[in-house]
């Protein structure tokens, strides 16, 4: 996958809008269907991040790119940090950065055959197994990037393992991992693992040239938070 995709960027565009739509619940609470297209968000920015590692030939790790991918990802982990605290204070888990940038160690350490990314690879995953608690989507979302490089095999468990895995992060959530069975949590779940096959076939899109994705990307999601939190004190009611 070279050069400029344009659906690359309507993944993108669309987990994008997918977070926001369920960022909008700090306004609007009782607004359950926000929730249920949020689902999408997460698994479609790690497929972002496995089609950014698939574009390396394995070995080629030492790049200027991935360095500089890898010191945007840290950078802003720390600061959506605040702004996230900021509009949930009461949660108990960091934002979403950390967990993807674990993800994207975990990734490399998977398509690179060197020691040095195997080795931060593995420790990757075992941060995330001790911190699980404290990360959005613990373990199975730490895991979910090195599992969408899968979707490029041919086969059932290509689709079985990242699908399950996008279910496994939601139901971190304390209550859907009490209701499983519930009709809205099947429904959550049933979004979570289709937004990979959704996300693949977006990904096939040659149609007009999409609006990229640039770096801006990044902080947009500590800067729409911020925005939100501006509203929540405006009080506005939904329109």
């Amino acid at each position: 996958m070279n050069g400029r995709s344009a659906g690359l960027d309507l993944v993108k565009w669309t987990a994008i809008l997918s977070m926001v739509a369920d960022h909008l619940r700090y306004l609007w609470p009782s607004a359950d269907g926000l929730f249920v297209v949020g689902r999408l968000a997460f698994p479609l920015f790690c497929l972002v991040i496995a089609c950014h590692v698939s574009r390396a030939r394995p070995g080629a790790l030492y790049t200027a790119a991935n360095a500089r991918y890898l010191s945007w990802m840290l950078v802003f982990s720390v600061l959506a940090e605040g702004p996230y605290r900021w509009v949930d204070n009461g949660s108990h888990t960091l934002n979403v950065m950390p967990t993807l940038t674990l993800g994207l160690l975990v990734a490399w350490g998977v398509r690179h055959p060197q020691t040095a990314a195997r080795i931060v690879g593995l420790g990757s995953a075992g941060l995330a197994l001790v911190f699980s608690d404290r990360l959005m989507y613990g373990l199975p979302g730490v895991l979910l990037p090195a599992a969408c490089l899968m979707l490029w095999s041919r086969g059932r468990p290509g689709w079985l393992v990242p699908c399950l895995l996008a279910m496994g992060a939601n139901l971190t959530n304390s209550w859907l991992w009490a209701h499983p069975w519930q009709p809205f949590s099947l429904l959550v779940l049933a979004t979570a693992a289709m937004a990979l096959p959704l996300g693949l076939r977006m990904l096939a899109y040659q149609g007009a040239s999409i609006v990229p994705v640039g770096r801006w990307a990044y902080g947009f999601y500590p800067l729409h938070l911020m925005a939100i939190k501006a509203l929540q004190y405006l009080d506005l009611p939904p329109s």
